[in-house]
């Protein structure tokens, strides 16, 4: 082997990289605390990061709608656009957060403050109800007669509970405080962070741009703009197209519910909203509390409630969903299911979100590489039977 300066020089790396690798495999408690650390101290731009990309969908849309995009036939320059797009998307999610907290959250505390006593009304006239119609069967009788439940023994109960963790409550209440102060110091720094990126976006962009050209080749940096460029393209027209879809449904639920008198209305249409940007399974969780709610008032309307619900959901399914969000994320149903379904049990509710558009990115990423090395191989595409997929 020649050992000439380059060859050295490999050498050299090589040792050192296998050095940084050993230690990290000794000390990887030590690493993992170190970048832990590093993390804590990144969060509140990784978050800034974060809520910029979902606030620059609204922010964009109302730029390019209603101001224009530059200064031209007279419209608003670019400089006055931004901040008062900035500032009406801003005055929309508090809108969005005021209704909740002065609509749906007063509903739902007074429905389940009341709701031990709608249970304990409930239960009588259900268990006639159930007696009147299988009075004829003597082993369904036999077991309603076991079913002895003392609802007041049970309310004192629950009361018990929250008397006796009274005491461990209070004296969690100053760690509990210092992290809600911590928790809104970090908010506060990400917003603030956010509003800088959506107020710059293209200086910034240009400032990643001149980077990525100075440190990497320039193919490989077209290649990554191209990903980048995809990847916000998805991410925002599945963002954007959610929401859209989950709002219609849930006026959707608020007038067939104010149609058909049935309890509840207000408070279960906005459920509907918040639960269906949860992809496939969203909607199913508000149907489930919604059915349950109207139960506790009126049986037979917790089942036109249901049945409601399964006409809307396939009335969604077929024609609103493909029509609003659609191919938005160019990702075919089997793949959705598996994304929404590993999102799921990596990360919870935010992996259903986040792994639709993602695995959408890949998907699309390796179905172009799969056709180039088919065309370079000089294999007809349309002589394959099946759709394009």
């Amino acid at each position: 082997m020649d050992l000439n300066k380059e060859n050295m020089r490999k050498i050299r790396e090589l040792i050192v990289f296998t050095i940084v690798i050993l230690i990290g495999l000794w000390k990887y408690t030590l690493i993992a605390d170190f970048l832990g650390f590093i993390l804590n101290i990144i969060f509140p731009f990784l978050l800034g990061g974060a809520i910029a990309f979902i606030l620059n969908v609204p922010m964009s849309f109302l730029e390019s709608k209603i101001f224009g995009n530059d200064g031209k036939d007279g419209r608003p320059s670019l400089k006055y656009a931004r901040p008062c797009s900035l500032t009406l998307t801003i005055l929309c999610v508090i809108g969005v957060i005021v209704l909740v907290m002065f609509v749906v959250i007063p509903e739902l505390g007074s429905t389940f403050m009341g709701l031990g006593k709608t249970i304990q009304d409930f239960t009588p006239a259900a268990m006639a109800w159930v007696e009147e119609i299988f009075h004829n069967n003597q082993g369904i009788m036999a077991l309603l007669e076991d079913l002895n439940m003392d609802w007041d023994k049970i309310l004192d109960g629950v009361a018990a509970f929250f008397k006796n963790g009274a005491g461990s409550v209070l004296d969690t209440t100053m760690s509990a405080a210092k992290s809600i102060i911590s928790s809104v110091t970090t908010f506060f720094i990400a917003f603030v962070f956010s509003c800088y990126i959506l107020l710059q976006k293209e200086k910034l962009r240009v400032q990643v741009q001149k980077i990525f050209y100075a440190y990497l080749p320039g193919k490989i940096v077209e290649k990554i703009l191209d990903i980048c460029s995809l990847t916000y393209r998805t991410f925002s027209s599945f963002l954007a197209g959610q929401c859209v879809e989950a709002l219609i449904l849930g006026m959707m639920f608020l007038v067939a519910m104010w149609i058909l008198r049935l309890p509840y209305a207000l408070l279960v249409g906005v459920l509907i909203a918040f639960t269906a940007l949860i992809p496939i399974f969203g909607a199913f969780i508000g149907c489930v509390v919604g059915a349950f709610l109207i139960l506790m008032v009126d049986p037979v309307k917790a089942l036109t409630f249901v049945a409601m619900f399964l006409v809307l959901q396939q009335v969604e399914g077929n024609l609103i969903y493909p029509k609003v969000v659609g191919n938005s994320v160019g990702l075919p149903s089997i793949w959705v299911l598996a994304a929404v379904s590993i999102g799921g049990s990596l990360m919870g509710v935010v992996g259903m979100l986040v792994f639709i558009p993602l695995v959408s990115v890949v998907y699309i990423l390796f179905r172009g590489d799969v056709y180039k090395r088919l065309e370079k191989k000089g294999i007809a595409l349309e002589n394959m039977s099946g759709e394009d997929q």
